[in-house]
C-alpha cells in the first residue's frame, strides 16, 4: 500500500520490533474489517504515505519514536510543502486516529500517547462559497450536442446541484437506485455508511433520461465513462477531469465539486426549507455542520430586513 519493501509480517510478529510501517498497515486492515467506506480508506492511505515520507527523512521507524515535537515538526513540514490549514488538520486527524487505535490495540507500558499533549491545528472559520449561477450556466452551455458525453455531463451537473450529494455518493448510484418517474434516488451508503433518500426535479429527470438513451451496455452503474474509455463506472478522477474540461471550454475557473453541494444548501435555505429537513437531505448527523455551507450574502440580509424590520413592519 505504501510501496515500501520493508512492510512485512503481522502484528503478532512485530510486537518487539514495532515497525511503524507494519502498524500503519495493520490500522488500515482494521478499518477495512470495520467496514468503513472506500473513501475513508483512501483518506488514510494518502495521509499515511505522506507521514511515511516524512518519517523516512527523519529515520523514524517505530511508532514510539513519534513524540509531540515530531508531530509539531511534521505539521510545519506539511506547511512548507504547501498544505493549507484544512490539509494540515486532515493529516492531524489521521495521525490522531492511528495513535488512538495503536494505544488501544497494544496497550504499551510506560508510554503516553503523544497526541494527548497536542491540540488540533486551528481551522479558519470561513464560509464556503457555492458555485455561482454564472459559472453553472457557462458549464451547461458547453453541453449542446446530442452526444453521450454532452448528455451525461449535463445530467451530472443538474443532479449535483439538485441533490446536494457528495461526489462519492453521486458516483456510487446504480440504475436501480433511481426512480426516473418520481425522481427519488436511494443513496445506499452515505457518510458513516448511513443510507438516505434524495430527489431530483423534472428538468434533472429529463436530462437523465436523455443521457440514458445513449446507453447500450449492461453496466449497472448510473454514471459511466465513454465506451472508448471502457464504459466502466465513472471514477472520482474522471468526474474531476470532466469538470476541468468543461470549465476550460467555458472559459471559467474550475469549481470545486463540493461547490455544488454548497449551492444546493444555500438555495434550499433561501427557498424556506427548514434546517432539520435540509440536514437530513444532505446526510448530516447534526444541523451544526450547515453553518459552514450557508453563506448569506449582503442581499440576503438586506431582504430579510426589508421583510421583517421592526420599524417598517410596525403595526
Amino acid at each position: 500500500m505504501f510501496n515500501e519493501t520493508d512492510v512485512q509480517g503481522t502484528i503478532s510478529e512485530t510486537l518487539v520490533d514495532d515497525y511503524l510501517l507494519t502498524w500503519l498497515e495493520a490500522f488500515i486492515i482494521d478499518r477495512k474489517a470495520q467496514g468503513v467506506s472506500e473513501g475513508t480508506i483512501h483518506f488514510y492511505t494518502i495521509k499515511f504515505k505522506s507521514l511515511v515520507k516524512y518519517c523516512d527523512s527523519k529515520i523514524i521507524k517505530e511508532v514510539q519514536q513519534i513524540t509531540p515535537p515530531v508531530i509539531r515538526d511534521y505539521l510545519l513540514w506539511l506547511e512548507n510543502k504547501g498544505h493549507n490549514e484544512g490539509g494540515r488538520h486532515a493529516h492531524f486527524r489521521a495521525i490522531r486516529a492511528f495513535l488512538k487505535w495503536y494505544e488501544d490495540e497494544l496497550e504499551p507500558d510506560n508510554w503516553r500517547n503523544p497526541i494527548d499533549k497536542l491540540k488540533a491545528p486551528i481551522l479558519p472559520k470561513e464560509q464556503l462559497n457555492p458555485i455561482s449561477n454564472f459559472t453553472l450556466t457557462a458549464l451547461l452551455n458547453t453541453c449542446k450536442i446530442d452526444s453521450f458525453s454532452d448528455c451525461r455531463d449535463k445530467a451530472i451537473l443538474y443532479c449535483l446541484l439538485d441533490t446536494g450529494v457528495r461526489a462519492g455518493e453521486l458516483l456510487a448510484i446504480n440504475l436501480e437506485d433511481i426512480n426516473q418517474i418520481s425522481g427519488e434516488i436511494l443513496i445506499r451508503s452515505g457518510k458513516g455508511r448511513k443510507p438516505r433518500t434524495v430527489f431530483i426535479g423534472k428538468k434533472s429527470r429529463k436530462e437523465v433520461r436523455r443521457y440514458l438513451k445513449h446507453r447500450h451496455d449492461n453496466n449497472h452503474a448510473l454514471w459511466i465513462s465513454h465506451i472508448r474509455f471502457g464504459g466502466e463506472r465513472l471514477t472520482y478522477w474522471g468526474l474531476r477531469s470532466m469538470l476541468r474540461r468543461r470549465s476550460e471550454k467555458a472559459g471559467v475557473e474550475t469549481p470545486q465539486l463540493h461547490a455544488f453541494r454548497r449551492a444546493f444548501a444555500i438555495s434550499m435555505l433561501r427557498k424556506g426549507v427548514d434546517v432539520f429537513t435540509l440536514s437530513k437531505l444532505m446526510g448530516h448527523e447534526s444541523i451544526d455542520v450547515l453553518k459552514y455551507y450557508l453563506k448569506q450574502s449582503t442581499e440576503d440580509v438586506e431582504l430579510a430586513h426589508k421583510r421583517f424590520g421592526p420599524v417598517d413592519n410596525w403595526s
